[in-house]
């Protein structure tokens, strides 16, 4: 019980540092931002690695990415457990963008940074028309270069949790005509969906071989499906996640 009580302790520390340098190399890195993209990204990254650094120290929450990190025009098709995918994602990806919720364009700091780097936001609500619009912005920003991230399960999924993947993934596949690097992960494993308490172990992002473009929509989601579940279910196993317990 003191051991839990501790680590709750450690990790609200750790939440709040995270929050504040939020704000402190918005502060700093804003000005770059507003007048050329690569501020947008050097500030995300420096505060992503930030977040992997202090985690690895403060909570005893290591990571580690594995796979060829993709650093050419691909969509990348990640499994998302919690914050903290996205964070290790973003640490490595040189020029990441995002299918993103669109309150989240409203978003202090997080708003502003999304809209520089080239994010889509969609209306989750209305399934049909965020489709077309996704797949209009994501075609009205292909002048900003850049690996283009999104959710297959459109939100994220706690470990043990079965939720289908949605078909917006196989269209923007289809209409971008560019490769896809599935990614999976076992994050929700240590930094739950909700919450404060953070377990110490070892975080892993990877990156599997990707799936070439021009495959047919409904193979391109069978094929993706399955590599990123299983691989996903086998690092959850790796640190220790039983589905059963």
């Amino acid at each position: 019980m003191i051991g839990y009580v501790v680590q709750w302790l450690r990790s609200l520390v750790f939440v709040g540092q995270m929050y504040l340098m939020m704000a402190v190399l918005a502060v700093f890195f804003t000005p770059w931002a507003m007048v050329d993209r690569r501020g947008a990204f050097a500030g995300i990254h420096t505060y992503c690695r930030w977040v992997r650094w202090t985690a690895g120290w403060m909570i005893g929450l290591k990571s580690e990415i594995r796979g060829q990190v993709p650093t050419d025009e691909v969509l990348i098709a990640a499994k998302h457990q919690s914050f903290f995918d996205i964070i290790m994602i973003v640490s490595v990806v040189p020029r990441p963008k995002f299918i993103m919720k669109k309150s989240l364009r409203w978003a202090p700091i997080l708003g502003y940074y999304a809209y520089r780097i080239g994010c889509v936001a969609v209306d989750r609500g209305k399934r049909g028309q965020a489709i077309q619009k996704m797949v209009r912005d994501v075609d009205n920003g292909r002048q900003l270069p850049g690996q283009l991230i999104i959710y297959p399960q459109g939100t994220r999924v706690a470990p043990g949790v079965s939720r289908g993947y949605k078909i917006g993934t196989g269209i923007l596949y289809d209409q971008l005509a560019q490769d896809c690097v599935p990614a999976a992960t076992n994050v929700g494993v240590f930094w739950p969906r909700t919450g404060i308490y953070r377990k110490p172990g070892l975080a892993v992002v990877s990156f599997l071989p990707r799936i070439a473009a021009g495959k047919p929509t409904d193979e391109f989601m069978v094929e993706l499906e399955q590599v990123v579940e299983t691989a996903s279910d086998k690092l959850m196993a790796e640190a220790g996640f039983d589905p059963e317990g």
